[in-house]
């Protein structure tokens, strides 16, 4: 039997080995954890959002009800707030969806909102774009990331994207957006964004998809599926993996020429 070596007060120096693996541990536990229980109140923040985007939306149309969601709520889905967990967990894993080891030469999020996913895309990309329909948030997106060279941000719509955009993104990403197309959200209209997102991507592109899901039973769970199945159907896209994670899912689409 080898006897462990001691300590100078005479304790086993193989506890003391014992707590850096403990630390490991805890440190693996704190990355696990996606949500802490003030995230309820990220939920309750976002939902009370929506329903003010729908009522506006009737009363001044699409752009002007996110521009009065930005003016209201300043982060109306509180994606920026140092309170919550979850949301800056879901956008290191969706970053962490992306084909591993593979640069991109520019990357387009489509729906930016206050550019907190743009940021992160920029360590995978050598440019990056952020566009959104609200003036009101580019215009904070720029001023947060103003320390990331590589990152700008334009105003947009995903209805009337510009053609001098068309083959030259290597990478696209849209998350938590589509589902705040005007109504009547068809399986017709969510096709013809997957087909315009396809133009927008040069040869061997890939298009990074993810939307809110929460339960097959929830009607806007069954809305993100109808999304990801639009873009799964498009001829001009390849599914190479769908993946479901706590409260999201994932769709990764490589473009068919």
């Amino acid at each position: 039997m080898v006897a462990l070596p001691e300590t100078a007060n005479g304790a086993a120096s193989g506890r003391v080995a014992s707590q850096p693996v403990e630390r490991g541990l805890r440190a693996r536990w704190r990355r696990a954890r996606f949500m802490a229980p003030a995230d309820i109140g990220l939920f309750l923040r976002s939902a009370k959002a929506d329903g003010a985007i729908g009522r506006w939306r009737g009363e001044v149309g699409q752009r002007a009800a996110f521009e009065n969601a930005y003016g209201t709520f300043d982060d109306p889905w509180a994606s920026g707030s140092g309170r919550y967990r979850y949301q800056g967990w879901k956008y290191d894993r969706i970053v962490d969806c992306l084909p591993p080891g593979r640069r991109f030469g520019r990357a387009l999020d489509l729906g930016c909102g206050l550019g907190l996913l743009s940021t992160r895309l920029a360590a995978r990309a050598d440019a990056v774009v952020g566009m959104d329909i609200a003036q009101a948030a580019v215009d904070r997106a720029a001023a947060r990331a103003a320390a990331h060279a590589n990152v700008s941000f334009r105003q947009g719509d995903v209805l009337d994207l510009p053609r001098d955009l068309d083959g030259r993104f290597d990478l696209v990403v849209i998350a938590d957006t589509l589902y705040y197309l005007p109504p009547p959200i068809t399986p017709a209209l969510l096709k013809g964004v997957a087909a315009r997102v396809a133009d927008l991507l040069a040869p061997g592109g890939v298009c990074l998809l993810a939307n809110h899901y929460f339960f097959a039973a929830d009607p806007e769970s069954r809305l993100s599926r109808r999304i990801h199945e639009a873009f799964a159907w498009s001829p001009r896209f390849h599914l190479v993996r769908e993946s479901r994670r706590p409260f999201y899912l994932v769709s990764l689409l490589d473009h068919q020429p």
